[in-house]
C-alpha cells in the first residue's frame, strides 16, 4: 500500500508543479489555490508512505516521479521543447527509479 500512496504523492507533485506554472507567481487565485492543496496532499501522502518505506527510497522516486512527469506535462501540454538529450535524461531517472524500487526491501 506503501508503494501506491507514494505513486499518488509524486503524480500530486506534478499538478503542483504545473498549477504553480499556470498560477503565474502566485498571482492567480484559482491555480494558487490548487497549487496550495495539491503541495499540501502530495507531501501529506508523502509522509505516510516514509512510515514503511526507507528515506532514500521514497524521496527519491517522489522526486523522480514529479520530475519525468514535470516534463512529459512541459513538452505535451506547455509546448516546451523536446530533444533528444532530454529524452534520455528522462529515460535515466526513470531507470534509476526502477533500480531503487528493486533494492528495496519493501
Amino acid at each position: 500500500m506503501a508503494w501506491i500512496i507514494l505513486f499518488v504523492a509524486g503524480l500530486l507533485e506534478v499538478v503542483w508543479a504545473f498549477s504553480m506554472k499556470q498560477s503565474d507567481g502566485f498571482t492567480k487565485l484559482v491555480p494558487t489555490v490548487i497549487t496550495l492543496g495539491t503541495v499540501t496532499a502530495s507531501f501529506g501522502l508523502l509522509s505516510v508512505s516514509m512510515k514503511t518505506l526507507p528515506l532514500g527510497t521514497a524521496y527519491t522516486v517522489w522526486t523522480g516521479i514529479g520530475a519525468v512527469g514535470a516534463f512529459v506535462v512541459g513538452v505535451a501540454v506547455l509546448g516546451e521543447h523536446l530533444s533528444a538529450v532530454r529524452v534520455l535524461a528522462a529515460v535515466m531517472i526513470v531507470g534509476g527509479l526502477v533500480l531503487m524500487k528493486l533494492s528495496s526491501a519493501h
